[in-house]
Order: C-alpha cells, then structure tokens, then sequence
C-alpha cells in the first residue's frame, strides 16, 4: 500500500486527490517538513539541560544516556526517511516511529521542571563521603560526585554538583547531601553540603521558596 507523502492518504493517483500535490512535489515538501521537526526535536533536547540543572535529579545520568539513544534513533530515522523521500519510496511506517519520538525530549524536559519546581515537600538529609569525583567532557562539562549510597541499592550514587561544589569537596570528604522527592516522585539534588563530623543532624529543612 502506498501513501501520499503530504497528507498520507492511501494508494494516491497522481496528483493526490486530497492535497492535489504530485509524488516529487510532496516528496520535496515532506523533506522540508522533515528538517524543521528535526530542529523542533534538537531544541527539545537542548531544552533538557536547564531543566535537569535546576531541579537535577538523583538518576540524571541514567536519563541522559535514554536521551542520547531516542536522539541518536530519530536522527537517524530523519536521515533514512529523506534518502527513502529522494527515492520516492515507501516511508509510512518509519513516519510513525519518527512522530512518535518527536516530543520525547520536550515531555522529559517538562517532567522534570514540573517534579522540581511543585515539589514543596521537606528534603531529606543523607549522610555520606565522598569517594572521587569527575568532570563529563564536552560545552556543557556537568561535574559530579561519586559518593557511598544511602539507599537500600547499596550501589554508588552519582551526584550533578554546580562548579562551585565541585572545587569544594574532594575524595573523603563528608558530606551532607539533600534530596527532594519530587512532586512526580523522581527524587532530585536540593543541595550539597559539607558535614560537619561530631555535629548532631537538623530536623528536615523547611520547604523552599522557588
């Protein structure tokens, strides 16, 4: 079965009966269509990372490789649908899975910021040391902790800490590491802090103004 590459209606004449465009009139509109939703989906993904450094959460790093791989796939399925619009081949399916991507970037984005920033809930304190620390190469250069986990994973945790924390803290360090549980419960880095060894833990911190 073949569609049209403007409107999608099935098995077309030539021009479409719905749309009236030719096959090469709409294989060259399509591929227009095409990189503005490719740009849509970069500027999505670009919009990820004010998003996860304000309200950075706790499994960021885990978010950021799920992210490259929905970016590395629907490039690439930008790239196969152009060559296969070119060739004036079937594409319908690949559409579909090219759509179905597009807003990945831009929910993960606002997921992020409405889990921050409407999250009034008192943040919990862990105590814990700092093992190394690493700066991810690239423009962007997050900085993270590497710390003993608190939780019941018994795993490392790896903290995203502004440039300032970064220079603060070294291996063996104490520190104090706030976390938030976030209004659509992904739990996110409020602060960081040095502990103070001897000092007694304060009561939950009170909830923050944004």
């Amino acid at each position: 079965m073949n569609y049209c590459l403007n409107c999608g209606a099935e098995n077309p004449p030539e021009p479409c009966d719905h749309c009236g465009m030719t096959l090469q009139l709409a294989a060259f509109v399509f591929r227009r269509r095409l990189v503005y939703l490719t740009a849509i989906f970069l500027l999505g993904t670009m919009a990820f990372l004010p998003a996860a450094q304000g309200y950075p959460p706790l499994e960021l790093d885990q978010m950021l490789v799920f992210l490259g791989v929905v970016a590395g796939i629907t490039l690439l399925l930008a790239v196969l649908l152009d060559r296969r619009a070119r060739n004036e081949q079937g594409l319908e399916a690949l559409r579909r899975v090219f759509r179905a991507l597009l807003p990945l970037p831009w929910m993960l984005s606002a997921l992020l910021y409405v889990n921050g920033r409407f999250d009034k809930t008192p943040p919990t304190i862990a105590v814990t040391h700092v093992i190394s620390k690493f700066t991810m190469p690239g423009l962007v250069r997050p900085h993270r902790l590497i710390v003993s986990s608190w939780r019941t994973t018994g795993r490392l945790e790896r903290i995203p800490v502004d440039e300032d924390d970064y220079s603060r803290f070294k291996a063996g360090d104490a520190v104090e590491v706030r976390v938030e549980p976030g209004f659509a419960g992904i739990p996110w880095v409020y602060n960081v802090l040095r502990h103070e060894a001897g000092v007694a833990l304060r009561a939950p911190a009170q909830p923050h103004n944004q």
